[in-house]
């Protein structure tokens, strides 16, 4: 068959084997449902039609169907390259299902969570997926997504949980990744360990912390009241971990796990600014596996938050939601991933 040429390509452009080999399926599916032949998986239909979006063609006018509707996707901010992590795999799991992602972002000064919900609602959402919102922060009145179900809008919530909050959760497993970066840093030889994260009024850094004091406890039998001398509350981002690794290095710390991996990228910059070299004096292990993280100076030891798994998960819960199929309303949390990089090393 003909494929219409990509947009803005020219004669060399890719065809039927190049469309089959970023989708992984063979030529002859590829022109099965290119053609809207029957007999092709929905799953991997949606892979060919990914495929065509990717490599840049216009989908053949048959295959183009009506948008389902509009789903907001409200974020804190996008500096810190987890959020658009996020956001990128969300918006590809509602798109592969005819659905349009409408980003919001807040920013300084911009518009607050509750106006930007009061948007996506005028403009006639199906739903809204929030991701390290209001949700998160203890200190917030979770009145606000009572009001919203009121008003007959789903939604799901993306890292972060409160008990007064009738909703789907998906988090990631913050106990066991600061407890797995603890051992890590345990078994490398390091006794003085430290950890930065962000105000403990947010679920997730409260939940680093306990995770923290717990695994202090069963591996280096450090009490309670003592490990809190090495727990350092600050601002999230790399100001932040510069300003906690100050306390924590005066300290003695030679190990620092962080709550994110900018805030590592802070606690390795005050580390030079003393001459300290990472990893030989002073060990650094991040939070999320960040895109480009891997490409630091060193490499960035992190735990790596599952982005796909999570997002595709609060995305399928939150359409089962929109279908009218009944969903669980619980914290949905996911196992984090130790990567072990070049910003760890054995204690000297």
């Amino acid at each position: 068959m003909t494929i219409p040429p990509p947009r803005g390509t020219g004669a060399g452009a890719p065809r039927l084997a190049d469309i089959a080999a970023q989708s992984g399926v063979s030529e002859a599916t590829v022109s099965r449902v290119l053609n809207g032949k029957a007999g092709v998986a929905g799953a991997t239909r949606h892979k060919v039609l990914a495929a065509l979006d990717v490599l840049g063609y216009e989908r053949p006018v048959r295959l183009k169907r009506r948008s389902a509707g509009l789903v907001g996707l409200v974020v804190p901010e996008l500096t810190n390259p987890i959020f658009p992590a996020f956001a990128q795999v969300v918006e590809q799991v509602l798109a592969g299902h005819g659905y349009t992602p409408v980003l919001c972002t807040q920013m300084p000064g911009g518009a607050t969570e509750d106006e930007l919900v009061d948007q996506l609602v005028e403009r006639g959402v199906a739903g809204i997926v929030f991701l390290s919102g209001l949700h998160a922060d203890a200190s917030a009145d979770p009145a606000r997504y009572a009001r919203l179900t009121e008003r007959g809008v789903p939604y799901v919530l993306i890292n972060g949980y409160h008990e007064r909050i009738d909703a789907t959760f998906v988090s990631p497993d913050d106990r066991a990744a600061a407890r797995m970066a603890v051992r890590h840093l345990a078994e490398l030889g390091h006794e003085r360990i430290g950890l930065a994260i962000g105000p403990t009024r947010y679920v997730p850094s409260r939940r680093k912390a306990e995770g923290f004091a717990a695994e202090l406890y069963e591996t280096l039998g450090v009490e309670r009241a003592e490990a809190e001398r090495f727990v350092r509350s600050t601002l999230f981002g790399v100001e932040g971990g510069h300003a906690a690794a100050e306390i924590l290095l005066d300290e003695g710390c030679t190990g620092i796990v962080c709550g994110s991996d900018l805030m590592a990228l802070g606690v390795i910059r005050a580390a030079r600014a003393r001459g300290l070299d990472v990893p030989k004096d002073v060990s650094v292990v991040g939070f999320d596996d960040s895109p480009l993280i891997a490409f630091t100076d060193p490499p960035l030891t992190t735990v790596r938050q599952p982005v796909q798994a999570m997002a595709t998960a609060a995305v399928g819960a939150l359409l089962e939601e929109i279908e009218g199929s009944p969903v669980q309303r619980t914290e949905f949390v996911f196992q984090p991933e130790l990567v072990v990089r070049g910003s760890t090393a054995a204690a000297l």
